[in-house]
């Protein structure tokens, strides 16, 4: 193992380095929930994280991966913060990147974590409800939306992915940082719901309802189901107000991401014509 310094940061040479070791441990979900960390390797993913008070505990970055001058800059920003920053040779960070191609920017960040009690609502609260989401891309995107139309928080439930994915966090394009996700079960999450008199508004395609036709203004939990069979009985039986989405074409249900923009897109309508 060897190790030189470049000016004020360290740089790691070796591949076997235990700091490079730790890193590629936290591509498994036991690793990442064991330290406490996820992965960043994105500098807009990371802006938000700063902006959001989210200080990188370790920054990790290789010059030769750099498109132009903007990462530099962002390197001296996360120092300033009081991030470890490590310098790495490029064989070095290209084993450590979960990207395909790595933009020299790898930071491991503090996971993120709320529980229900620890969500804090406005009066009329606007929700998601994700039930067993199993594709990352998928949750990612659903957190991004959520940002994009003011939803107050994201709700997991009866988790298939890990929120802390590197792709979740990149799909989401940082918005695991702006909007407060709370894991828990579809049992607690509707015990709760009910006592904060939340309505419950569940997409289906078999609902008779059209989205636009229900009362979104109240405080609302959109809830959403896994990819292939949706929402579950439990959460159908449950459902204060089931909806649909008219389908035009051949094609008879949406990707549960893009039902799940266009369902908090006219919440937000509604909301903002009132």
């Amino acid at each position: 193992m060897t190790r030189e310094i470049q000016g004020k940061d360290q740089r790691i040479t070796s591949l076997q380095n235990e700091k490079v070791k730790q890193v590629v441990k936290l591509r498994q979900r036991a690793r990442r929930d064991e330290q406490g960390l996820l992965i960043v390797e994105d500098e807009r993913e990371l802006q938000r994280a700063l902006k959001n008070n989210r200080r990188p505990a370790s920054l990790f970055y290789c010059r030769d991966f750099f498109a132009g001058n903007n990462e530099a800059a962002f390197v001296s920003q996360c120092r300033a913060a009081g991030a470890e920053v490590i310098s790495c040779a490029p064989e070095v960070f290209a084993k450590m990147a979960y990207r395909e191609r790595p933009g020299g920017i790898l930071a491991l960040v503090p996971q993120v974590k709320y529980d229900l009690s620890g969500l804090k609502l406005p009066a009329s609260p606007l929700l998601v409800v994700a039930e067993a989401i199993e594709k990352p891309g998928n949750l990612g995107t659903i957190l991004r939306s959520a940002d994009a139309a003011g939803a107050d928080a994201v709700i997991v439930c009866d988790r298939c992915t890990d929120v802390n994915n590197p792709n979740v966090v990149r799909a989401s394009v940082g918005a695991i940082f702006t909007v407060p996700v709370a894991e828990t079960s579809s049992e607690e999450t509707i015990k709760w719901l009910r006592e904060k008199k939340i309505q419950i508004v569940a997409a289906s395609p078999h609902a008779r309802l059209a989205y636009t036709q229900a009362d979104l203004r109240r405080g609302t939990a959109i809830v959403v189901g896994e990819e292939h069979q949706g929402l579950s009985a439990l959460w159908m039986k449950t459902a204060d107000l089931p909806v649909r989405i008219p389908m035009r074409g051949q094609v008879d249900s949406l990707n549960v991401a893009a039902a799940t923009t266009i369902l908090l897109f006219e919440a937000a309508r509604q909301r903002n014509a009132g």
